[in-house]
């Protein structure tokens, strides 16, 4: 029977994993057992072994233990993985995320940067863009987080990385579970899950879930119905498959950004353009995968995966008007289809295992770009047609150079094909700018056992990442022009250690530097707020501090404190740029650190503080306007036993105004309406419970 344990103290566990390496003691092994036996399931702890053998910042966190968070949104689900910066625009699934300064402009649009995956399977467009969607942190099982080139084993090389949900199964989570949570705002969430091991040979799981919310905001609220199954066939000892169903249904209001008074005086309101637009971001997608896994022998696996996604988006965007009339309005109704394969073939030979893999993506938007009428169309403006095609070929070898180092050696060979059609429906204009792009992008890492739990890693990386469909369709060149891919080189060292004993105290932190050629940068077009201006700039610098510590120690008669904290540090500017000098980059602060201190008792019930700190950022290129920093503090507590749960958390005791995401401008005033105000003083309510 499975546990409800602490979501963070195991979030801590999964930022660093084990501290093993291929060649550790058995000792460090034992370490790993001791995490399945807190309450994780045999795929959850071999993940984290996994990724202990990653020479860079990686994160594991079990998703089935964040319950006691109400998180609604993926946001939430980040909460403690250092170096990701995330945040909701309006407390719905709206999001801004960022890893290691990825992107750091159009904060509204593309999300770009980081590879989002499901069971290994892309959920991120073959371009490379995550605006339709993100994924349900509440379907999955556990989340990795790989940033920047430590993506390599999942074939991305970008600047954020790869961030992977995998999805429970029958086998490993058998029975019923049912959830529901309430609270401030009108949010509601309800989930219904069940897994049957029908046999040896046959599994299924099912969840169908509901969420409703009114939104913090005015024209804030959000309405969502998914469902995620899978079922899984063992055709022999060595050979399985398993197919995912999905679905989901999104409506979401967007309460549009504010000024600066504005905010001040009421940071309740809407903007009065996304009234008057009526601003929206629905999405109706529907998703098939399968992946089949071939263990040849004992030193060999081959698995293929192949998915396929559908998606409708209907998002009334911009509303601009001088004296009551319109000056300019955007509508957006595309559909959107994306075909994703892999394939992974693993084997040892001698002191060597090797990864080989490739992956390839396919998508297609077919549509309109419309005038918006308060939601409605009003007139075509543009047909739509564009056209992304990406190949990733990767290896990695790990090569155990003793018993207490392993060498890492990688490379990815990338092809990327991007076209994009623009025609104008009055004058038949035409604009087609389209490029491919390949790149070889190698990786050299190193792990050194240190004992007493204790692993130091470093790594030599090259990044890639070619633009995206809609940053060339935003070119601020306009026409056929194109842009150029971004490059970099990115240096990292850091060290990490396990638990031991009966004095669980983890941490891992992560020091790194990359120079970026040609960054992808975007400025919200003040002509047409909710448009972006797109172009390469020569040279950024992107580097930071990772550490998050996490520990559980006895304080008597079973009771416990567990402790749990994520500090980022982050230094992103231009470097030497002709316009911007040395300025820093705008969007991400420069530092966030968040955490909590739970006192657990034998009786079951658990309660403690939360804080969050977040440093000044800036709203332009050209830091004229920063964003003042503020600090957070939240109480929260739960019951558990078991087979359920009980659960309840206060946010922003202090009332405080503050700014959780904004638009970037080249030069920005506190008279721009770019700021989205965060959640005010709320409270939440909850209870879990499973059944055999």
């Amino acid at each position: 029977m499975r546990h409800f344990i602490s979501p963070w103290t195991l979030a801590a566990l999964g930022a660093f994993g084990s501290a093993a390496v291929d060649a550790q003691t058995e000792h460090s092994h034992a370490q790993i057992e001791t995490v399945v036996v807190t309450g994780h399931e045999s795929g959850l702890a071999a993940e984290l072994a996994r990724v202990s053998r990653i020479p860079g910042g990686a994160s594991v966190v079990d998703l089935d233990a964040i319950g006691g968070r109400t998180p609604s949104n993926l946001a939430d689900a980040l909460r403690y993985v250092p170096g990701v910066w995330s945040a909701s625009h309006a407390g719905n699934d709206g999001i801004f995320f960022s890893s290691r300064g990825s992107n750091l402009d159009a904060t509204d649009w593309d999300m770009n940067g980081i590879k989002l995956l499901q069971d290994g399977l892309p959920v991120t467009t073959a371009d490379g863009n995550n605006h339709n969607r993100v994924v349900d942190p509440l379907a999955a099982h556990y989340m990795t987080v790989a940033r920047g080139a430590n993506a390599l084993e999942y074939g991305a090389s970008t600047l954020g990385g790869a961030i992977d949900l995998v999805t429970p199964t029958g086998r490993d989570h058998p029975g019923i579970d049912v959830a529901a949570n309430a609270g401030s705002h009108g949010f509601a969430l309800g989930r219904f899950s069940y897994g049957i091991d029908v046999n040896d040979r046959v599994d299924a799981f099912v969840t169908v879930e509901a969420k409703t919310n009114d939104g913090y905001r005015r024209h804030g609220s959000e309405d969502r119905a998914g469902i995620h199954a899978n079922a899984g066939v063992r055709v022999s000892d060595r050979l399985s498959t398993r197919f995912y169903v999905a679905a989901l249904d999104v409506d979401q209001e967007l309460p549009g950004a504010l000024t600066r008074a504005e905010l001040d005086a009421d940071p309740q309101r809407a903007n009065a353009a996304a009234v008057a637009g009526h601003y929206q971001r629905n999405v109706d997608a529907r998703r098939f995968a399968n992946k089949t896994h071939w263990t040849i022998d004992a030193r060999r696996s081959l698995e293929l995966g192949v998915s396929y996604e559908e998606q409708s988006l209907y998002h009334p965007i911009v509303w601009v008007e001088v004296g009551g009339v319109e000056m300019f309005s955007l509508l957006i109704d595309t559909d959107h289809r994306n075909l994703g394969a892999t394939v992974r073939f693993t084997q040892d030979v001698g002191r060597h295992s090797l990864l080989l893999g490739v992956n390839h993506a396919r998508s297609d938007v077919a549509g309109g770009n419309f005038r918006n009428l308060a939601g409605r169309p009003n007139g075509l403006r543009e047909h739509v047609d564009q056209f992304a095609e990406t190949t990733e070929a990767f290896a990695v070898d790990r090569v155990r150079l003793g018993d207490e180092l392993t060498l890492v050696l990688g490379a990815q060979a990338a092809w990327a094909e991007r076209d994009v059609q623009v025609i104008d429906a009055g004058t038949g204009d035409t604009r087609r700018p389209r490029a491919r792009y390949e790149r070889i992008s190698p990786r050299i890492g190193v792990l050194k056992a240190l004992g007493d739990g204790a692993t130091l890693y470093g790594n030599l990386s090259r990044l890639f990442e070619p633009p995206t469909n809609y940053e060339l369709e935003d070119n601020v060149a306009g026409g056929d022009a194109t842009l150029d891919a971004m490059t970099g080189t990115v240096v990292e060292i850091g060290a990490r250690r396990a638990a031991r004993a009966d004095t669980v105290l983890l941490w891992d932190v992560s020091l790194y530097y990359a120079e970026i050629d040609d960054e992808i940068l975007a400025v919200e077009d003040p002509a047409a707020p909710g448009t972006s201006l797109v172009t390469n700039v020569d040279r950024t610098v992107h580097a930071g501090l990772e550490a998050v510590v996490g520990a559980s120690w006895s304080v008597g008669s079973g009771a416990r404190i567990e402790p749990t904290l994520s500090v980022t540090i982050n230094e992103f500017r231009f470097d030497r740029d002709p316009i911007y000098g040395r300025n820093e980059l705008p969007a991400a602060p420069e530092y966030f650190a968040r955490g909590e201190l739970l006192y657990r008792s034998p009786a079951g019930w658990y309660l403690g503080p939360t804080l969050d700190l977040v440093g000044e950022r800036w709203a332009d290129f050209a830091n004229r306007y920063r964003i003042e920093s503020h600090v957070l503090t939240g109480l929260r507590g739960g019951w558990t036993g078991q087979r359920w749960e009980v659960f309840g958390e206060l946010r922003n005791l202090a009332d405080r105004t503050y700014v959780a995401t904004h638009s970037v401008r080249a030069a920005a005033s506190p008279n721009d309406a770019i700021l989205n105000p965060g959640e005010p003083r709320s409270a939440y309510v909850g209870f879990r419970a499973r059944f055999d």
